[in-house]
């Protein structure tokens, strides 16, 4: 079995990225975003939990 670390690509400079450098989750299930090349940050995001 392959483990592929799941790949994020900025919408701003379009470099990709694993999950683990771009995503941070929060315990107020509140999901941010930040590239680390550009800077591009996105804060919450909708998700399934909410």
């Amino acid at each position: 079995m392959i483990n592929e670390t799941p790949q994020v690509i900025c919408p701003e400079c379009h470099k990709q990225f694993t999950l683990e450098e771009t995503i941070t989750a929060q315990s107020n299930q509140n999901v941010i975003f930040e590239c680390p090349s550009c800077g591009h940050e996105k804060r919450n995001i909708q998700t399934s939990k909410g």
